[in-house]
This record gives C-alpha cells, structure tokens and sequence, in this order.
C-alpha cells in the first residue's frame, strides 16, 4: 500500500477543469493543477473545450487502482492522463467532494466533518453558469452531491439506483444540451464499508465502475464529436479495511488520502 502522501492536493483541480473550458475559476479556488492543465493545453493546441464531463466513482483509493488494475481496465485504457492527487482532511465524501468542485479548503467552504449543508460559496458550478454554461449534476438522492450544490440555476436529476442514474446521463450525453455533466457512483463505497475494501461484493462494483465509464466515453465518442472535451473518472478519497472485515476512511492516512484520477481530451473531429 502507499505509505507516502501525494503532493498535489485535489483542490487544485478545480482551478484546472475551469481553465479546460476558458472559464474565471471560483473565487476562493486554488492555484490550477499544473500537470492537467499543461495536458489540456497540449491536447487541445491551446484551444479550449466547451463539453466537461466528470464521472465521480466513491472511494477508490490509489492502493485498489494498483492493486486491481485488471478491475479497472476500460476506465485505463480509455484515459491518456493519469493524475496522483491527495484529498483533504477529513477524507469523506461531502468535504472531499466539497473541496474538488469549489477548490477550497474545508475550512472555507464549510464542510468539515460528515454532513450535507448546501456550499455557499463559489464554486465550479456558480462560476460556469456566470460564464452562460449549463450544467447538471445526476446522483443518488440523499447523496452528497445531490445536497451541497443545491440552489443554483442548474439541472439536477437524483435517482434510488445507479442503472437510473447511468441512463439519465447517457441520455444527457446523447441529447447535447449540457455543457457540464457530473455523474456520481456510490456502489463501490456502499459494499466497500460493508464488505470491505477487497470483498469480493465490492470489487464487483469497481468493476461496474470500469465499466460505466466505457459507456459514458463510448456515448461521448459517437455524440460529442462536434466538441472538445475533457472527461474524468475522479474519486473523492480512499478507503482501508478495519476490524471485523469492513470498510472506511476519514482518517489522516495515506491509504484514505492519496486517490488517482483518469482523464482523457476528446478532440473535435476534424481537428
């Protein structure tokens, strides 16, 4: 497993998603990762996207990613970049989710321990709608995506199961109509603090993952081919096994802490 920490932290990504699409980043957002966005200024030849499509499975931590690369194979094989990041403290989905749409640490955007309040603050979505974008946010009702960016002028499409929520987005991604897609999975998670982190139940929905990003990108492929496009398969933080074969995270460890995201440049045909 990993015993050192990554350096760059996931609130630098924000920064980044908001240079791909030519957009002012939120307020409070910290410096621009510079290893993605030196790969979208190489993929697109300085030019920039106008479709993001971020897919957010829960909890797959870097030492699952090396440990089961087989599992995750299409999600691989279909992203050029891959990028180390190290998620913020305590490493929970509404905080870690909080920083890498707003770009802030907890303590700014407010979030600092597991519950939902809806971010004030900046963030990516605020920043995209002033700039004429439409998003949407399609996740499982009650999730943490589907509470902490509430009450903003945007779409948001909350479903009891993941195959509702993966035919929701591939039906925004084949009718073209969203400049911003985010698309939450919780299945790994779920059987993960269940089963734990290497349970065979849990594996299987790593693998779903995988396999859910194939499709979206598939879709992407056939329907975007008029946009740039940048999409990302990016977790919110990693996870480790406790006593009595279950799963968790929140703790100040590497294990929890260092997380990889995929991303791929889809240039627009012809280019």
């Amino acid at each position: 497993m990993d015993e050192k920490l990554y350096g760059d932290s996931i609130d630098s990504v924000c920064a980044a998603l908001c240079f791909a699409m030519g957009v002012e980043p939120p307020e409070f957002a910290a410096k621009a990762n510079k290893t993605l966005s030196d790969y979208i200024e190489k993929s697109f030849g300085g030019g920039k996207c106008d479709r993001l499509f971020m897919y957010n499975p829960d909890a797959i931590a870097s030492w699952i990613y090396e440990k089961y690369p087989f599992l995750m194979r299409e999600a691989i094989a279909l992203t050029t970049l891959r990028l180390p990041l190290r998620t913020v403290m305590p490493s929970v989905t509404p905080v870690c989710f909080g920083t890498l749409y707003t770009g802030a640490e907890p303590e700014t955007h407010g979030i600092r321990r597991y519950e939902k309040p809806v971010i004030k603050i900046d963030s990516i979505f605020d920043a995209f709608i002033r700039a004429g974008k439409r998003c949407a946010i399609v996740a499982d009702d009650g999730c943490s995506l589907s509470r902490i960016f509430l009450e903003r002028d945007m779409d948001y499409f909350f479903y009891d199961t993941e195959p509702e929520i993966n035919a929701k987005a591939a039906e925004l991604i084949i009718k073209d109509e969203h400049d911003f897609i985010v698309v939450y999975n919780g299945n790994y998670d779920s059987l993960m603090h269940k089963f734990s982190p290497e349970g065979t139940e849990a594996l299987c929905e790593l693998r779903a993952n995988s396999e859910a990003y194939a499709m979206f990108d598939a879709l992407i492929r056939t329907h975007w081919q008029g946009h740039n496009t940048l999409s990302g398969f990016a977790m919110d933080h990693g996870c480790h096994e406790i006593d009595g074969g279950c799963g968790s995270h929140g703790l100040d460890m590497a294990e929890d802490l260092n997380i990889v995201h995929l991303y791929e440049a889809h240039k627009r045909r012809g280019e």
